[in-house]
């Protein structure tokens, strides 16, 4: 049981005859049984606060029978009479009406603490005289010592066995297999509690080909290709992409037998700084699908720190496909960021496009450079609304994925080995990465593919 300290108890019977909180209102608050906190409130009302710090104490059998019959004759509840008395600790009074009950007044005497007192063996008189009936011959007690051998080394074995997935007849029929050249077969069957034909089932289940040895390699490689960036829903696309027909349960069942899982963990970043001078309204409404490339435009700014440098990330992204149209890097948040950017994903922009750009409200997006060269090149602006990330929730997703299958997987000495990171992963992510509700294509590869009739 928790140790409470008596400041902290009265603080909690303050709330609760004072402030008129209720006990489970109380206990919720401090992670405190309410009954506890009730305890604490009687005792408070019957001892005031020497009812709050009550040490054990040793009761005789007569204040316990008195204790036990004060509360028959004013039909009190365990609780109340355990506050009235000033008992420590919840069920003390329950216990001693049932050992009343079975063993009378004797049984409500204290039992002395510490252990019981050792007696010191006595040593027989005589030495005992060896058994004259024992008529085993030589055979039968060589036989025993060859059985009580196997059991030893058996269990020695099993013991050192680690949890796997086998069945535990299969790791029985493993071991008795491994101990059958120095043991007698029958003596390993008994101790194991095998039958012999369940140990010849298991033993060429064992021995039998890995039908799934070829599809455990292309799975390896896969995941290695991918450096882990890959779980198995992922791993099964890969493979439909190549012409292998596979269930993504039997993917799953494989990597968990391979110890192969995803090392993604998922990030998100904020880089609201606060509302501006400009207003623009919200036109995207998280619709973040878009029936054709250079329809609808997201952007943002994310920060990597590396040894105390920052380096600052501006991409743009398509929300057709999820492809990120263009990007910039530098080590400073100057607008030049921004607009080099936008610069770029305006010479990638397909003829009579004219997308919607939305963004969050900062200070980048309200300069007036930046909204003359929109207005300029047809595209509408839009804007969250102040402190929302989730209205800019696709790019705020590729921020955390980035971060996680490539910033946090690694450990960067310098900026400049970030940055080529960061270029090899953006190639990566736009031409091999691929998505499920893609049908399993990356960004580049679903905007390539030829149209159906």
């Amino acid at each position: 049981m928790a140790k409470y300290e008596t400041k902290f108890k009265y603080a909690l019977v303050k709330r609760c005859l004072f402030n008129g909180s209720s006990a489970v209102a109380v206990g919720k608050e401090f992670g405190v049984d309410d009954g506890t906190v009730r305890r604490w409130v009687q005792s408070y009302r019957h001892h005031g606060f020497k009812g709050l710090s009550k040490k054990y104490e040793h009761y005789s059998s007569e204040f316990k029978l008195s204790v036990l019959r004060r509360m028959k004759k004013d039909r009190l509840s365990y609780r109340e009479v355990e506050a009235m008395f000033n008992l420590r600790g919840h069920g003390t009074v329950s216990r001693w009406e049932r050992l009343y009950h079975e063993g009378g007044l004797d049984t409500l005497q204290a039992k002395p603490k510490g252990r019981p007192k050792m007696m010191k063996p006595s040593l027989p008189a005589t030495p005992p005289k060896a058994k004259a009936d024992d008529t085993r011959t030589r055979e039968q007690l060589l036989d025993e010592i060859d059985y009580l051998r196997a059991e030893v080394d058996y269990l020695k074995k099993r013991k050192g066995l680690g949890s796997g997935t086998e069945s535990d007849c299969a790791k029985k029929a493993r071991l008795v297999r491994d101990l059958r050249q120095h043991h007698k077969l029958s003596n390993l069957l008994k101790i194991a509690g095998l039958a012999r034909s369940t140990f010849y089932y298991q033993v060429n289940v064992l021995d039998a080909p890995d039908r799934y040895a070829a599809l455990k390699s292309r799975i390896r490689k896969i995941y290695n290709r991918h450096k882990g960036r890959y779980g198995y829903r992922r791993v099964t696309d890969a493979l439909r992409r190549a012409g292998e027909m596979v269930n993504h349960k039997v993917v799953q069942r494989l990597m968990q037998a391979l110890r192969l899982k995803s090392l993604v963990r998922p990030k998100k970043y904020r880089s609201y700084r606060g509302p501006g001078h400009v207003s623009v309204a919200n036109l995207l409404q998280r619709q973040f699908q878009a029936k054709a490339f250079g329809e609808k435009w997201v952007t943002d700014v994310t920060e990597f720190n590396v040894g105390g440098e920052k380096l600052y990330l501006s991409p743009i992204m398509d929300l057709y496909n999820g492809e990120i149209v263009a990007y910039q890097m530098s080590r400073t948040a100057h607008f030049s960021l921004v607009d080099d950017m936008l610069k770029k994903a305006i010479g990638k922009l397909p003829d009579k496009r004219r997308p919607i750009l939305h963004s969050d409200q900062g200070w980048q997006y309200q300069m007036h450079a930046y909204r003359r060269t929109l207005a300029e090149h047809g595209i509408t602006q839009s804007m969250s609304r102040r402190g929302n990330c989730l209205d800019n929730a696709a790019m705020e997703s590729f921020f955390g994925t980035l971060k996680s299958e490539c910033f946090y997987l690694k450990r960067f000495t310098s900026i400049d080995q970030l940055q080529k990171e960061l270029r090899e992963y953006i190639r990566y992510y736009n031409h091999y990465r691929i998505k499920s509700k893609l049908k399993g294509l990356s960004p580049v590869q679903y905007r390539t593919q030829p149209s159906r009739p």
